[in-house]
């Protein structure tokens, strides 16, 4: 990426952290953060910048910031490498995404804890594309009876010792974990994640409704890949969907790609959550911006094509191809929501669940300028990382 300077975009569409939208609005980026916010009127008390860039109507909107991602352009998470850390980054840098989570797999102990020591060194570097702002352990205290794409090899109770050990070793580098909140062990871990800093969320659960609302209570707050792998909504017993859906206090993660889940039900979604409350993942895997064939999830045979990716044995979908600028799409196109509003779900609600939203997840001064230029169709133009262009 290019060195930040003082610059200005002017005659864009510009969504701000209120999730108003400033018609001819104008933005000045300075050493890397948003200096300042206004219309195209006011630009004249501004003189002394490198460059002004007309966006021609377009949409100026935050970066994407994916809290569940496992890879992309051929590369996973669980390589543990740092080549694969940037091949994945600057993929999705491309797309739209300027910071995110490594998602692990459920996996063995040393599996994981490799790629934390990776992802904890990565980010003590100058990170040229994506920010990594953590780690998503996706797993492996899940629930046997929904295992997804996750190998249910390595499953295994909540192990409270393993946390300690990883927090001791790189603090500040596990920022989400998903769990089975019904599992022995689950509850005590979850108020301790919680003392922590550490956001937890149910996923990959058989959780009945007062499951979850009893991990709730004990800090849960996020929900991974909503209505898939997890208990359904029954009218009698409304199960994890069903608390998920009900209870303002979580968090609720969807994968709009139209394989996940069928458009009404995220437009249910949005509107049983309140708009601060949903998000929008990709869940994407390797396989994302490659063509169609065999590759691997967590050690196991996945099968993408028609740009879905199954597991080989058992047909269950194995994360997905998508990429967050599609996602986006899908939701203004498909579902109907505004932009405003998928904006918050891509980027303001992404920084809130992760306690990162006085640094990023909107346009605000003193905001650090990770700034998208999209197109009226929703095309994406460019790509600003910390005021820097792609």
């Amino acid at each position: 990426m290019k060195s930040p300077e003082a610059w200005i975009i002017k005659n864009g569409r510009i969504v701000v952290q209120d999730g108003s939208i400033i018609e001819n609005g104008a933005l000045l980026v300075n050493d890397g953060k948003m200096a300042w916010v206004g219309t195209e009127a006011e630009l004249k008390q501004f003189t002394d910048v490198d460059k002004i860039i007309d966006a021609q109507g377009s949409w100026v909107l935050p970066g994407f910031i994916d809290v569940h991602v496992h890879g992309g352009f051929g590369a996973d998470f669980m390589d543990a490498t740092r080549e694969s850390l940037e091949t994945i980054t600057g993929f999705h840098s491309k797309n739209g995404t300027t910071a995110m989570l490594a998602t692990t797999m459920t996996a063995p102990h040393e599996g994981i804890s490799a790629v934390l020591s990776v992802v904890d060194d990565y980010m003590q570097g100058n990170m040229p594309y994506a920010q990594l702002l953590g780690v998503h352990l996706e797993g492996p205290f899940i629930s046997p009876k929904f295992p997804g794409a996750q190998n249910p090899a390595f499953i295994v109770l909540p192990q409270i010792k393993w946390l300690e050990d990883w927090i001791e070793q790189h603090p500040d580098v596990i920022r989400l974990l998903t769990l089975a909140p019904e599992r022995e062990g689950a509850l005590p871990l979850i108020s301790w994640l919680k003392s922590q800093g550490i956001t937890v969320a149910c996923g990959h659960t058989d959780a009945s409704y007062d499951q979850i609302e009893a991990a709730v209570e004990h800090g849960l707050q996020h929900a991974v890949h909503t209505f898939n792998a997890m208990r359904v909504l029954h009218h009698r017993e409304p199960g994890t969907v069903g608390a998920v859906l009900s209870d303002d206090r979580i968090y609720a993660e969807v994968i709009a790609d139209g394989h996940h889940v069928h458009p009404a039900c995220i437009q249910l979604l949005s509107k049983a959550k309140p708009q601060d409350r949903l998000l929008l993942v990709t869940d994407a895997m390797s396989a994302t911006g490659l063509a169609e064939g065999l590759f691997e999830l967590g050690g196991l045979k996945v099968v993408v094509k028609g740009g879905v990716a199954r597991l080989l044995e058992g047909d269950s979908l194995a994360g997905s191809t998508l990429t967050m600028i599609d996602a986006f799409r899908f939701c203004v196109e498909k579902v109907g929501l505004s932009i405003p509003q998928v904006s918050q779900m891509a980027s303001g609600n992404p920084a809130a669940t992760l306690g990162f939203s006085d640094q990023m997840g909107s346009i605000a001064v003193g905001k650090q300028a990770d700034l998208l230029l999209v197109s009226a169709d929703l095309q994406l133009q460019n790509v600003w990382i910390k005021g820097r262009a792609l």
